[in-house]
């Protein structure tokens, strides 16, 4: 559970409490009549907001902000990625609780005779909410510290205060542009082509896969076997530049990692947009990225995500950033699941065919692919007995079958990995791939047993035989990069970027 925010905050944070609360409570009032019911009604849905916060906490070590508002409608949509980490028993008695507290309210309190007469209840409505609007516009001029840290920020003004306060910042869209940005200004000036002084005679064709909550789990316990990521042990051998990378996620917001890998622009810039930045794009903030970029250079961009278009306005976003094409659930429609998604070999197949489709005289090819398999939740899966043969070296302690079950998926991410290094490997044409994972995954009863994890999620960026000029990256040693700065790392590489 998220620490209690203590009791002595700022004035200006008392008054939005204050303000929020009566708004809220003035217009339940004119909606229903009835100022009781009203009250509950208000206290459950705030009730909720908390309920809602202290579940994300737990997760995700973040507490719930304004800009997460679409949990509540996303949860409706998309019920197994949400209601299980707020608890479905939880859920369900809330859900009765609520329906109980409208039948009781509706049928035991009475609509006031004067109802709408100045002098009767809409006339103290009236007041109410006019006291709530000052002090709410009173707080809100105030100068508040606010930092983004969302922990900090809710722990010195209160959950309302901070949800109203991110509300009012996200009013405003962000002004930041990336290096992708500076480059097409350079390009409009004449300056070079795409950041290089020429174009290279044959552009390789690019695949970058963000591996859902892909993390090296061996480092938790010695006693996981040391093949369930040989083939990321294998590409990072070859590969021209890995390591490890800090990215600005922890166990779900996929979306800020994509973003920063995409755009090339850092969280901290984004301002109070940093917690979603998709959602400011399809608002209207014009943004270059990596696919406008490699557009200009002549390439094909794809994207591919084994999942329903809308989830965080992707289908509104990806045109906006440069995408040609976006391929989602509704093309994997008979693929192979493992689990309860579509398995990270049928995103390969996908993968391999765009690449075997495009002929010589066709435009390279650029492939963003976004898995799904590794996302939880994953205690709603069972263990099977041979994984434990199958996965580790020596038992882990008791209540670790979250580890086990994540090791399965894992293993098939890896898989993943030695398919597409053989496969680009036998093609004619130079190809590159860039793999990295989006944050690590939410375990909080693993992490419990043996300690939080770094956060840090491995990367590698690997070249086949056609486009390997000599051996020399063999060896290298990893680099410790943030999401914002790896695709011009990749692009560098490739002598396809330069600062």
């Amino acid at each position: 559970m998220q620490p209690r925010p203590p009791l002595r905050r700022p004035v200006a944070a008392w008054a939005v409490h204050a303000g929020v609360w009566l708004l809220l409570h003035g217009v339940l009032t004119a909606l229903l009549g009835r100022p009781w019911f009203a009250m509950a009604a208000g206290l459950a849905a705030l009730l909720t907001v908390v309920l809602v916060n202290n579940a994300k906490f737990k997760a995700l070590h973040e507490p719930f902000v304004f800009q997460d508002y679409e949990y509540f409608t996303d949860a409706i949509r998309y019920p197994r990625l949400y209601i299980p980490f707020f608890g479905w028993w939880k859920f369900l008695l809330a859900t009765a609780g609520f329906v109980a507290a409208v039948g009781i309210g509706w049928w035991w309190e009475k609509v006031p005779a004067a109802r709408w007469s100045a002098a009767g209840q809409a006339g103290a409505l009236a007041w109410q909410c006019l006291l709530g609007g000052v002090l709410l516009v009173l707080g809100s001029r105030q100068r508040l510290n606010l930092g983004l840290d969302a922990q900090r920020d809710v722990l010195a003004l209160g959950l309302l205060a901070a949800l109203w306060r991110y509300a009012l910042m996200g009013r405003r869209l962000p002004r930041a542009q990336g290096a992708f940005a500076a480059d097409a200004q350079k390009k409009g000036r004449g300056q070079g082509f795409g950041g290089l002084s020429l174009k290279p005679l044959r552009l390789p064709d690019l695949v970058a896969v963000q591996s859902e909550s892909f993390f090296d789990a061996r480092a938790l316990f010695a006693g996981i076997r040391p093949h369930v990521l040989e083939h990321l042990d294998a590409l990072q051998a070859e590969a021209f530049v890995h390591g490890s990378m800090q990215v600005p996620a922890w166990g779900a917001n996929t979306v800020r990692t994509e973003f920063a890998f995409l755009t090339g622009i850092e969280g901290a810039d984004l301002g109070v947009h940093q917690f979603n930045p998709y959602r400011a794009v399809a608002a209207g903030w014009q943004v270059a990225s990596l696919a406008q970029y490699l557009q200009r250079l002549g390439y094909r961009t794809v994207c591919v995500h084994p999942y329903p278009a809308g989830f965080y306005l992707r289908h509104k976003v990806y045109p906006l950033l440069g995408f040609d094409t976006f391929i989602d659930i509704q093309d994997f429609a008979d693929a192979e699941r493992y689990g309860p998604y579509v398995s990270d070999a049928a995103v390969t197949e996908k993968i391999m065919q765009l690449l075997h489709e495009r002929t010589d005289g066709d435009k390279p090819l650029f492939v963003f692919a976004i898995t799904m398999e590794n996302h939880g939740p994953l205690h709603l899966e069972r263990v099977v007995p041979e994984d434990m043969q199958q996965l580790y070296g020596s038992a882990p302690p008791a209540g670790c079958e979250d580890l086990t079950i994540y090791l399965r998926h894992l293993r098939n991410a890896n898989r993943m990995i030695g398919s597409l290094r053989t496969q680009l490997d036998a093609l004619a044409q130079p190809a590159s791939l860039c793999w990295y994972g989006d944050h690590v995954p939410i375990m909080p009863t693993v992490y419990a047993t043996f300690g939080q994890p770094s956060g840090l999620v491995p990367y590698a960026c690997w070249r086949n035989s056609a486009a390997r000029s000599n051996a020399a990256e063999n060896g290298l040693a990893p680099q410790l990069l943030t999401a914002d700065t790896l695709s011009r790392q990749w692009l560098a590489g490739l002598g396809l970027w330069r600062e």
